[in-house]
């Protein structure tokens, strides 16, 4: 059996607005901040951890606290993050607690097979709800402000739009072992769905990238309401070690292994651009904090935590 990926693990955005981030994440979408700690590489900026109520892998949606310039939308970039729910009533709550809140949410509509309800931050990060019919587990939040019977579930599927389709394809299915399963038309574009790990043509959306081929538009600019880059899901250290051995013995120029202390990462970019991580499922975000307070304090991995006074000295309060 090909090693496969288990599925998106996390997948991290950009926000100039830490204060307001926190607030529509936690405040109108109800997610929980299971992580409040800085960005490894830049520990001036916050790195915000948002998920379901257990942290569990392939809920978080993460936010890089930059003081960039809004993003400029076009092709090679991540263009729509899928969160999930469950069923056709709680996209109708959903419809309304955004509208009524002053999102730009748009209608309820059928793609893929799947009812829909796509919106923006107020950033204008673009998302969209999709409901995953309730399958698998779901660990709700007990102190969120919404329901949870319409709490978000998790991730997926990511959009991504790509200059060149077949070079995208190729890295996805003959490096990933991704496979694609079908094609279909929605927003005026061609869309090619990739599905990943064993358990073939179950239609899972947390399992799933969407691809559109755009020749016409201009790179993006990376910025305020874009994303950074996707990260999926590798169960444990031996198969995130062959996944490595795998990109070298390819000769696929990679970051190498790096430790993030909550999970591993490793991080490459596909032929058009787009950055792509592939992270362990453990140790995870209980590894340094009670499950019951995560996200209450600023939590550093060890090796930040000998800066903790000088790191704090240079962060704004964000709560």
């Amino acid at each position: 059996m090909a090693m496969q990926l288990g599925g998106i693990h996390h997948l991290t955005a950009i926000s100039a607005k830490p204060r307001d981030n926190l607030a529509f994440y936690t405040g109108l979408l109800g997610m929980r901040l299971v992580k409040k700690t800085v960005n490894q590489d830049d520990v001036s900026a916050y790195h915000l951890f948002y998920a379901d109520g257990k942290a569990n892998p392939g809920t978080d949606l993460t936010f890089f606290d930059f003081p960039a310039a809004p993003e400029r939308r076009g092709t090679n970039s991540i263009s729509r993050t899928g969160l999930r729910v469950a069923g056709e009533k709680t996209l109708g709550y959903w419809r309304d607690r955004l509208k009524q809140a002053g999102a730009v949410a748009r209608d309820i509509v059928e793609v893929d097979g799947r009812l829909t309800l796509p919106f923006e931050d107020g950033e204008g990060q673009r998302l969209v709800l999709i409901d995953d019919g309730g399958k698998g587990k779901a660990s709700p939040w007990e102190r969120s402000p919404v329901p949870a019977e319409h709490q978000i579930r998790g991730l997926g599927p990511i959009v991504l739009t790509v200059h060149d389709l077949s070079r995208t394809a190729f890295v996805l299915t003959d490096i990933m072992n991704m496979r694609r399963v079908r094609d279909y038309a929605a927003h005026g574009a061609q869309i090619h769905v990739f599905e990943m790990g064993e358990a073939r043509g179950e239609r899972s959306p947390a399992a799933e990238l969407h691809v559109i081929e755009d020749k016409d538009s201009p790179v993006a600019r990376q910025g305020a309401g874009g994303v950074h880059h996707v990260a999926f899901r590798t169960p444990d250290e031996a198969q995130y070690h062959a996944w490595t051995q795998r990109l070298n013995e390819l000769r696929v120029p990679n970051s190498g292994e790096v430790d993030r202390f909550y999970f591993r990462s490793l991080y490459f970019r596909e032929p058009n651009g787009i950055l792509f991580e592939i992270a362990t499922d453990g140790p995870g975000f209980a590894t340094d904090e009670p499950m019951e307070t995560l996200g209450e304090k600023l939590a550093l991995p060890p090796f930040l935590e000998p800066r903790r006074a000088q790191i704090e000295a240079g962060l704004k309060p964000i709560s």
